[in-house]
């Protein structure tokens, strides 16, 4: 499978998933999108303004209605990946058209977390393993693909910090709270037996032993946040953008925000946290010596 394609493929998920569209919403903007990933021939994170702008001048004769959803199935792929890290900024943004402005999850407040997290069931190991992973992605502000894919060999709990593989293969290290190492401890020692060798170091098992998938996670958050009465659009994302802002509004450093976030660009960073980047330039021309 191509890289395009597998971004493809979670893209779907996402819009299935998180932003709840219909079957034929989904199949509508995967259709748009992938012939344009297929004419532009590159993989969909060198993607430009020009590429852009190329296609479209090529189809001149839709009608405008037609050219408005190419651009919004488009922008909302490529808000897909600027939410994921993998890009640093929209190219659909300079398109001439109306803006739908970026989509962001909405961020929980620290009760809320604390409501949806307390809404688990821990008397079984399904629910102590539910409630380890909703501790470690708010906790540790995990992607919901790095959360599923840790391994047991990932904690260490007497340093007090889980070793993450990220986007690119690139690790992080990243602190681990009281409230994340309770919960993981609790999990482990109900830990499953893994259904074979290839699953006997992950950490997060499902009924048979083997990893879990995206698709469940999504559909965990989304019944606990019902049982505890929160009727907000939420996804494993809500929780790693609620981390980044909580941290911040708290005083957090923001580099040290985007090197736990794993974010290549401060730029990415500053998008997650809700920062004005104006107030972000006055705070730098106020304090720089040359100011």
């Amino acid at each position: 499978m191509s890289h395009n394609s597998i971004l493809l493929r979670d893209y779907a998920v996402y819009l299935k998933i998180e932003r709840s569209m219909s079957p034929n919403t989904v199949e509508a903007y995967l259709s748009d999108v992938s012939a344009f990933l297929s004419e532009a021939g590159i993989p969909a994170e060198d993607i430009t303004y020009d590429d852009l702008a190329g296609y479209l001048s090529s189809r001149q004769g839709i009608s405008r209605r037609s050219q408005a959803r190419f651009l919004s199935s488009v922008r909302s792929f490529f808000n897909y990946l600027l939410i994921e890290g993998l890009i640093k900024e929209n190219p659909c943004d300079r398109a001439d058209a109306p803006k739908l402005g970026r989509y962001l999850p909405g961020v929980l407040s620290v009760e809320e977390v604390n409501d949806i997290i307390s809404s688990v069931n821990t008397d079984t190991w399904q629910g102590l393993r539910d409630k380890a992973i909703l501790e470690t992605l708010y906790g540790c502000g995990l992607r919901v693909s790095e959360a599923i894919s840790l391994n047991i060999s990932d904690i260490y709990f007497n340093e007090g910090y889980l070793r993450i593989r990220g986007k690119g293969d690139k690790e992080r290290a990243v602190p681990l709270g009281d409230m994340a190492t309770s919960a993981l401890r609790a999990y482990i020692e109900r830990r499953p037996e893994p259904a074979d060798r290839q699953n006997e170091d992950r950490l997060f098992l499902n009924r048979t032993g083997k990893s879990l998938s995206r698709v469940y996670v999504f559909k965990m958050i989304k019944k606990q946040a019902a049982a505890a009465g929160i009727h907000k659009e939420i996804s494993p994302h809500t929780f790693r953008h609620s981390f980044a802002t909580h941290l911040v509004e708290n005083g957090a450093d923001l580099r040290a925000v985007q090197e736990m976030l794993g974010h290549e660009s401060i730029l990415t960073t500053e998008i997650y946290t809700h920062i004005d980047s104006a107030a972000w330039e006055n705070a730098v021309r106020e304090h720089h010596p040359r100011k």
